[in-house]
């Protein structure tokens, strides 16, 4: 919570987990096949309205002084849901295939990303609620395939489905996070256990 003039505002974490969770279900259901590569345009379209939640998140968690989830969430909105997003849907315009663009910088640029979530990890661990080091450590293993793949290192065909699974994980551990930061606010109690840190 921060406070300021006298305002108290609420921690907005759980509208930022979702956005993550319904990006990551729809990440899922992409990457093993079970809706086809053509829904990545709408896919975009979700990514950019996540863009939008988990950045009002990273302010309002950085105005709170919460340094790890305040840039989490900030890195995530701009690279992760606008640029994914933004990427999703130029990537299906015919013009970008008729004008020779590729897209071989995914790979360098996931890398980055992927790197920076591994070092940040031991701090979730050690800071935060055994769930949400699962959450983090799920999410590892999704954006390390993401990355291989992107990278043409590994397969897309051996990538994909364990990146879609690692994703699908994550996002049943944001849900569940988000639910149990709301119903043990509202009920003054834990009603769902989170756990204590992992480190």
């Amino acid at each position: 919570m921060s406070q300021e003039n006298g305002t108290t505002w609420a921690n907005p974490a759980t509208a930022g987990l979702t956005a993550l969770a319904i990006v990551c279900t729809c990440f899922f259901a992409i990457l093993t096949g079970i809706v086809p590569h053509t829904a990545a345009p709408m896919l975009g379209c979700w990514m950019i309205g996540g863009f939008v939640v988990q950045f009002v998140v990273a302010l309002i968690e950085l105005r709170s002084g919460a340094m790890l989830g305040g840039n989490v969430f900030l890195l995530f909105s701009a690279f992760f849901m606008l640029t994914g997003g933004m990427e999703f849907i130029i990537k299906a315009s015919s013009t970008f295939a008729a004008a020779g663009i590729t897209a071989e910088i995914d790979g360098w640029a996931w890398l980055i990303l992927l790197v920076t979530l591994i070092l940040w990890t031991p701090a979730y661990l050690r800071t935060s609620p055994r769930i949400m080091g699962l959450l983090v450590i799920a999410l590892d293993v999704g954006v390390l395939f993401v990355t291989l793949r992107d990278l043409g290192i590994v397969n897309a065909a051996v990538a994909a489905p364990i990146a879609g699974w690692a994703l699908l994980i994550t996002s049943i551990f944001a849900i569940y996070f988000a639910a149990a930061i709301q119903l043990n606010d509202a009920f003054d109690k834990t009603v769902l256990p989170l756990g204590k840190p992992m480190l």
